[in-house]
């Protein structure tokens, strides 16, 4: 099998890439000779996104809130592109009121935890194929206090704390579902790990209100730079030296033990089944 010689000449695709870390890394990655698509919900921006871009790059748009939406994406990619070498899923979200999706998911289990596992698990065959190929999903030590509520996974009993809770559910989730899909892909050339970009200076979580807004803007004092936080992002697409890694979670550039709640596997394998069947459920409606 080809070694891993960086990310120059590889198709890379990356989702939520049109603000805040994901556009911070959308660029360092253009820079460094990628053949990158970029994903966004608006028109308008992802455009104005990819002419300001140092390279010529790919769009494609997606709610991915939208289970259609999010296979609609994935049979794109997969139809446009002879292979697909890196799979960034960075897009995320949180909620303060609890909202539900067009599928009647939780919104904020929705946009950061089906929708990387649903496009992830359409692209795998393409990706397999495409070897050797990597999938990097961005988490968060929000995760550390997080357990995922198997018995409301849909939100119904509580949203406490402004939707913080529920956006570490979706963190561990992210480490739970990057384990198991390591497992499945051992042997393939296809390897999966998660990060933790840091607190990050960003527009994030300023959709919920003057209180969040004026919490996030006070704590930007001490945030770093969107670039910053995309460092181990654009290091884990670029690096050799992760080859041989899968299923790990990152922090600038070192990988680190996650929660005790993010090494179960069983609970792990448990997400994996219920994920295929809320994914399936919207599929059969369609």
């Amino acid at each position: 099998m080809q070694q891993w010689s960086g990310v120059a000449g590889k198709r890379v695709v990356i989702t939520g890439a049109t603000s805040g870390i994901g556009l911070a890394a959308a660029r360092r990655l253009a820079q460094m000779g990628a053949q990158l698509t970029i994903v966004g919900r608006s028109s308008a921006r992802t455009q104005h996104v990819a002419e300001a871009m140092s390279a010529p790059v790919d769009t494609c748009l997606a709610d991915l809130s939208s289970q259609s939406d999010v296979r609609h994406l994935a049979h794109q990619l997969a139809e446009r592109y002879p292979a697909i070498h890196v799979l960034i899923n960075n897009a995320g979200a949180m909620y303060a009121s609890r909202q539900l999706s067009a599928d009647g998911v939780e919104l904020t289990w929705a946009v950061n935890h089906l929708a990387p596992f649903l496009l992830s698990s359409v692209l795998l065959d393409k990706l397999k194929d495409s070897a050797p190929a990597r999938i990097i999903t961005t988490s968060s030590a929000a995760h550390y206090r997080a357990q995922i509520p198997f018995d409301d996974l849909s939100g119904e009993q509580g949203y406490p704390m402004m939707g913080f809770r529920r956006y570490g559910e979706t963190k561990l989730a992210n480490i739970l579902f990057t384990r198991a899909l390591a497992r499945r892909l051992s042997g393939t050339g296809v390897t999966a790990n998660c990060f933790h970009p840091g607190f990050v200076g960003t527009g994030f979580n300023h959709n919920n209100g003057w209180l969040m807004r004026a919490i996030m803007s006070v704590g930007h004092m001490f945030a770093r730079s969107p670039e910053r936080g995309a460092d181990t992002l654009v290091w884990l697409a670029d690096s050799p030296e992760v080859s041989g890694i899968s299923g790990a979670y990152f922090v600038d550039r070192r990988e680190v033990r996650p929660s005790p709640a993010a090494r179960d596997e069983s609970a792990a394998e448990r997400l994996w089944r219920i994920s295929e069947e809320q994914v399936s459920a919207s599929a059969t409606a369609v």
